[in-house]
């Protein structure tokens, strides 16, 4: 059986995602809760071929809200987990882990994956986020590994005219770099640096919603504005169908360079279109970055997208004069 495992974590404790010798990562906690829960142990042989297959490996500190991993199991071990339990065996496999995976890792879903499915190859658009809190402005501790604290003022407009000309699919040799045999050939559908909106969920007395409000409990009246964890951040959201390596921070760390007014937009178009690494296209800080979503296409969709996306990219020929 192919199950999809839908996941969230925290990155901070984690060198990256992938497996590595005597380092703590996400795949190695999961592939030790998965082979604890179904007793792979009695098993030498599956156990000696596990492995989770991710839709895309974070680096070392880096979250992910959603992420999307594949395994594969064989059936009768699969429907061993559900015991006493009511339920179909992925969902059982679900409880069970969550009581297992570390407190850093969120188990949201396990399900059976329909045919064709490939976490890694399947997938059409991942999203990312990365937060930075400026100004000078104290980050909400409580976010504290997730956000990137700045003692200056950045220029958003600035960063914002310079992300217009990430979109479309190019080669982002100066921002990534390719694993062997790969490419920095990308289709970013969408890149943006927006300012967090101050909001609150408990509004004040003077808001035309307090009346609603104060009706639930005769008397009540709001003193306090409750805050959104969020609010007043500058967040950089980005789309596309596949990054490169350390494409994401890179992105971010040239646009940083640019809002605080050490590079120009033109400096930043020029490295688009001639890739080549240096200083200041390397990675901002993992901590701001989070993977936020993977989407896939329509299950009759999910074999041709893997086996499409598998090609080795390029980039169309521009016919000269």
């Amino acid at each position: 059986m192919r199950l999809r495992i839908d996941l969230a974590y925290d990155g901070t404790d984690f060198f990256g995602w992938a497996r590595q010798p005597d380092r703590r990562t996400v795949q190695g906690e999961l592939e030790h809760a998965l082979a604890l829960v179904l007793h792979l142990h009695k098993w030498p042989e599956i156990l000696a071929q596990l492995r989770v297959t991710v839709a895309g490996r974070t680096d070392t500190g880096v979250h992910a809200q959603h992420q999307v991993c594949h395994v594969d199991i064989p059936d009768t071990i699969v429907q061993s987990c559900v015991g006493h339990m009511s339920y179909e065996a992925p969902v059982a496999l679900e409880r069970r882990l969550r009581h297992v995976v570390p407190e850093d890792i969120v188990i949201h879903r396990v399900s059976q994956a329909p045919e064709g499915f490939d976490a890694r190859f399947s997938a059409c658009e991942r999203t990312y986020v990365y937060r930075v809190c400026d100004r000078g402005v104290a980050a909400d501790p409580r976010m504290r590994h997730a956000v990137l604290q700045l003692d200056y003022e950045l220029d958003v407009q600035a960063m914002n005219e310079a992300a217009t000309y990430i979109a479309g699919l190019r080669d982002f040799g100066s921002f990534a770099t390719p694993n062997p045999g790969g490419t920095t050939i990308r289709e970013v559908k969408y890149a943006s640096w927006q300012r967090v909106h101050t909001s609150a969920l408990l509004p004040k007395p003077t808001s035309v919603h307090a009346g609603n409000i104060a009706s639930n409990v005769t008397g009540f009246q709001p003193r306090f504005e409750t805050p959104h964890m969020e609010s007043g951040l500058l967040c950089f959201t980005i789309v596309a169908d596949a990054f490169a390596h350390n494409m994401v921070r890179s992105l971010v760390q040239a646009t940083l360079a640019i809002g605080r007014g050490r590079r120009d937009v033109a400096w930043f178009i020029d490295k688009l279109e001639h890739p080549r690494r240096e200083g200041d296209t390397g990675p901002a800080p993992a901590r701001g970055l989070t993977l936020e979503y993977v989407s896939y296409p329509a299950d009759d969709e999910l074999a041709t997208r893997a086996q499409a996306i598998r090609a080795k990219r390029t980039l169309p020929e521009v016919e000269s004069d």
